[in-house]
């Protein structure tokens, strides 16, 4: 399954994506940035690239047109020799708290949910709970009260809260969606949190 397949079919099971599209040239990422909305921001899609961020395969805040054709020149130009699927166009999330929704099927135990500390430095802090699937309101507070980074999600430094009842109910539906669909592994990472709600920046699941 393409990227694409994968977002259409967490929005067929009611995942709330932001606006995208997936582009093939210059002048077509540029079209559908302007049907988007400004500010966007573009992301390599390459089977080739594991981890976008490290080649600089990412370029987020970009305002106009003239911006994103520069970026998107400067991403190709740093994917040379790798087999590209194209460039996903996507709005730009809220500011906010990044974090990690994501599961396995255990063989032992069956799906199991993680919810963490998420965005690029994921793999080096690996600041996560886990329950069995299926979790309850209680068991997704006991989750965010094991997180190192709960402060965080408390309102650390000034910050409001974050929305934890818009965090849950997705941590809820990701159970669904992985028992329902048998899904082996699932990632949405970074989940971007603020006190209004959440945005699913990316997202990738294996069935």
């Amino acid at each position: 399954m393409t990227l694409i397949d994968d977002f259409a079919l967490l929005e067929k099971h009611g995942f709330k994506l932001l606006p995208y599209s997936m582009a093939k040239s210059e002048d077509e990422a540029a079209m559908m940035a302007k049907r988007i909305g400004y500010p966007v921001a573009i992301k390599i899609v390459s089977k080739d690239i594991m981890h976008k961020s490290d080649i600089g395969g990412v370029k987020v805040g970009i305002r106009n047109e003239e911006m994103l054709r520069i970026s998107y020149r400067d991403v190709m130009q740093r994917a040379a020799g790798k087999s590209i699927d194209g460039m996903l166009v996507q709005r730009m999330a809220r500011k906010g708290v990044e974090l990690i929704i994501g599961g396995k099927k255990d063989a032992q135990f069956g799906h199991m949910v993680i919810l963490g500390l998420g965005g690029i430095y994921v793999e080096i802090f690996r600041d996560v709970s886990a329950r069995i699937c299926p979790i309850t309101s209680a068991d997704f507070s006991e989750m965010m009260a094991e997180l190192k980074s709960h402060p965080l999600l408390e309102g650390a430094r000034g910050k409001k809260p974050i929305n934890k009842k818009a965090l849950e109910r997705l941590a809820l539906h990701a159970c669904r969606f992985m028992m329902k669909e048998d899904i082996k592994e699932l990632d949405l990472n970074p989940v971007v949190c603020d006190e209004k709600g959440c945005d699913i920046v990316d997202a990738r699941f294996i069935r």
